[in-house]
């Protein structure tokens, strides 16, 4: 059986893919990046804002047009929240919540009738590894969140914190790394929350990872700036550990925040950054602002602004507030105007743009390790211009000869430009 596996929006929907594509495999059953080609289909639906469950909405009805024979099985935050619109949207032949994702494959197997015989029963399954190419993987070591941010319904979608047990995320971090990944991503919903049900803590985890595997290149994904231990920012002098986090902010103003219940003051959250920067010469620090929260006076947002400004991003997530159903921020008063939020929004954007090329142009000069991808352009010159991520998460162009071959190779490049979408370099002979 072909099976088609798609997303929409976190990084943890992206990990629990590729949990189901090695299961899956294991299962005996075949991976393949065509809908059209698919026989089930399976999609972790979103629901963070209503543009991302009309999204998900919108997604299932289209993948059930374009293959109406394929079985298709949603699950992710928009089916949880939303389980008996999702069962009744055309095509969909099973929903599987988010407390039932980790027996997602078995139940779709079992209650489906597509049970099969391993084909590879013998071989080393690869993991289907599909937004970040071959060289990477996201690692779900942690879900669920004790904390109840005002405009946050995922929480709810995906219950209490549990987290993985360390010898667990380090056998499947050495199974990535023996076929072939170089580079892998941890990720949770309170990913800063990990081991709160061990007796452990995050920067317990990374130690292990460090000690226990041989993984080149190890990231955090989306980190709470809460909660973090006092030997956190430690981990940064090893070098295999990537020295950007994104931290989101939400608002640089504190009358917002605690509107928000948000666990971080603009005090603690620059005293963080303060202590990323010394410790590391160009950190990225990227982070989330949502524009237009309810109550948000001019002065609170120009507050919000400057501290923004004040702190410089590498790149801003920037979310115009939509009011969710079920979230205590939908019943607070005094609704921002959906002209002010845009206008704050475009105001927004502006500034992350200039914050952006400024931290591409303060690395210009610099030598970095890049781990370079598959997906590369042919030049009208018979050359290539192939793509890779700087330590500190820059994404970078080079050209090279149409006969090299960098595919999942660490090569240290120099940054020469700043490019469009990148930073553009040379590779150091």
């Amino acid at each position: 059986m072909k099976v088609h596996l798609k997303t929409l929006g976190c990084r943890l929907n992206e990990a629990e893919l590729e949990t189901w594509a090695q299961a899956f495999q294991k299962s005996g059953h075949q991976i393949t990046r065509q809908a059209q080609a698919a026989n089930l289909i399976v999609i972790n639906s979103c629901a963070v804002t209503q543009d991302a469950a009309r999204k998900s909405r919108n997604l299932i009805r289209k993948i059930h047009r374009d293959n109406p024979q394929a079985k298709l099985v949603v699950s992710g935050c928009y089916a949880t929240l939303n389980q008996d619109e999702a069962a009744s949207l055309m095509g969909v032949d099973l929903v599987v919540s988010n407390k039932d994702k980790e027996q997602l494959v078995e139940k779709t197997l079992t209650g489906l009738n597509m049970d099969a015989m391993p084909a590879m029963s013998t071989e080393p399954g690869e993991i289907s590894l599909f937004t970040r190419g071959r060289q990477r993987a996201f690692v779900k070591v942690q879900d669920g969140c004790r904390y109840r941010c005002t405009f946050c319904i995922v929480t709810v979608a995906r219950g209490e914190e549990v987290s993985r047990p360390v010898h667990l995320v380090i056998d499947e971090i050495n199974a990535l790394q023996k076929q072939g990944i170089n580079e892998v991503i941890l990720t949770g919903v309170h990913l800063g929350g990990y081991g709160s049900d061990l007796d452990n803590n995050l920067a317990g985890l990374i130690k292990a990872i460090l000690a226990e595997t041989d993984i080149p290149r190890l990231r955090l994904g989306s980190l709470e700036p809460w909660e973090l231990p006092g030997d956190f920012f430690e981990l940064f002098r090893n070098p295999r550990l990537m020295p950007h986090l994104h931290l989101p902010l939400q608002s640089g103003s504190d009358t917002v925040l605690r509107r928000m219940a948000r666990r971080c003051k603009t005090e603690e959250f620059a005293d963080i950054v303060g202590k990323l920067r010394t410790q590391i010469p160009h950190f990225n620090i990227t982070t989330d602002i949502i524009a237009g929260f309810p109550g948000e006076t001019e002065q609170e947002w120009q507050n919000s602004f400057d501290f923004i400004k004040q702190t410089g991003f590498g790149h801003i997530h920037i979310f115009t507030y939509s009011s969710r159903e079920g979230t205590k921020a939908a019943t607070l008063p005094n609704q921002v105007a959906d002209e002010i939020k845009r206008q704050r929004s475009r105001q927004l954007h502006q500034l992350a743009d200039e914050m952006k090329l400024k931290f591409c142009r303060d690395n210009i000069g610099n030598e970095f390790p890049v781990l370079w991808e598959g997906y590369s352009e042919p030049l009208e010159n018979g050359k290539l211009r192939v793509f890779g991520y700087t330590p500190n998460y820059l994404r970078v162009a080079c050209v090279i000869g149409n006969y090299e071959s960098v595919e999942n190779q660490t090569i240290n490049c120099v940054i020469t430009a700043v490019g469009e979408n990148c930073v553009t370099g040379k590779l150091v002979e």
